[in-house]
């Protein structure tokens, strides 16, 4: 029986790895896929959010291909979750054409792709290849990586150089991994900030690999799968900052919050509301669906920084609770003080309602 071709699609915190899923399954062209999602945070945002996009046939469908795994980092768990849902997957490998695995915005990817390395995997699976995904409007704002002008410099004049954060460690493991990266939300900025983006990216890649902007996702499957790298094969090409490490440790004080509320708020004050937690807290990425007043549909809510997009997706189900369900991912959050100032009301119109 064949192995199935598994690709592994990385980067950071609302880079747009769910957007590219979701387009990739609704233009399937025929291949029958299995998504693996690592959520971070025990609100599944991210799985409801593929398993909406109404490819499968029917419900029952759309739950067995599409698994969530939700103790923490992927890179860290895969013993605990990833290789029984794995196990669990393979034993349906002759109906499925290949598998996408869209990995947290805190995991790294070369221990995720070691354990294809393992016998009880091996047999059954392949890394296709790894896909980064890069926020352009975010790497040229300095939001992750510092000053990009600054640091191409650092770089030019000592080679050796070594970043301190753990940020800037995760983002350069992603690239050295990647077969391909794709540039998303490079509309938001001009052409020349672009092409700044796009040349720093090039000079710290691996040769060979390119960069290809990509807006909401809208690209086509051929690009992405059938690099056939068998990457578990490869590794020792793929440098990372944990290779000497037994065991790399992340920064315990990332955390998720969890708000599952059963008031419904107007979009645009509860972004204004988001926006001041955001200055008060350091949050890295908000992501959710919105129960809004008089509104049939679930509104979807993704956030990075004061940028907020949001968008409805579909019609409330029968029964289903019409639930507000936030997550907040960043550093040393407070549980208590978010969920108070989210659901402080305003005489100004900011409203929440039963």
């Amino acid at each position: 029986m064949h192995k199935i071709p598994i690709t592994v699609i990385t980067g950071f915190l609302g880079a747009g790895k769910t957007t590219l899923i979701r387009h990739l399954l609704q233009n399937n062209e025929g291949r029958r896929i299995a998504v693996l999602v690592n959520e971070f945070g025990e609100v599944g945002i991210d799985g409801e959010l593929l398993r909406s996009c109404q490819v499968c046939d029917d419900e029952e469908e759309s739950k067995s291909n599409i698994v969530e795994l939700t103790n923490g980092c992927l890179c860290c768990t895969v013993q605990e979750e990833f290789l029984p849902a794995m196990q669990e997957l393979l034993k349906r490998r002759a109906s499925l054409d290949c598998m996408l695995i869209e990995t947290s915005g805190l995991a790294l990817p070369k221990p995720l792709v070691q354990a294809f390395r393992w016998p009880e995997i091996r047999t059954g699976a392949t890394v296709d290849g790894v896909i980064t995904v890069v926020n352009c409007e975010a790497l040229a704002t300095n939001q992750y990586v510092g000053d990009l002008a600054a640091l191409l410099a650092q770089r030019q004049a000592d080679s050796s150089i070594e970043h301190e954060t753990p940020i800037e460690e995760l983002f350069e493991d992603q690239l050295a991994c990647a077969d391909l990266v794709l540039l998303t939300k490079s509309d938001r900025v001009d052409e020349q900030t672009q092409v700044r983006v796009q040349d720093w990216l090039k000079q710290n890649l691996p040769p060979g690999v390119k960069v290809i902007p990509c807006q909401d996702g809208k690209i086509s499957g051929d690009l992405l799968l059938g690099f056939n790298a068998a990457v578990e094969d490869n590794l020792d090409s793929r440098p990372s900052h944990h290779d000497t490490e037994e065991d790399h440790e992340h920064d315990d004080g990332i955390n998720a919050v969890q708000l599952i509320l059963d008031q419904a708020f107007e979009p645009s004050f509860l972004v204004k509301r988001l926006q001041t937690l955001v200055q008060q807290q350091e949050i890295y990425r908000i992501k959710g669906f919105v129960a809004v007043p008089n509104k049939a549909m679930r509104l979807v809510l993704q956030g990075v920084g004061n940028r907020f997009d949001y968008f409805y997706d579909r019609p409330w189900q029968h029964g289903e609770p019409r639930q507000t369900k936030l997550v907040l991912i960043g550093r040393e959050l407070d549980q208590v003080g978010i969920e108070s100032l989210v659901l402080q009301e305003e005489v100004a119109g900011f409203r929440s309602r039963k």
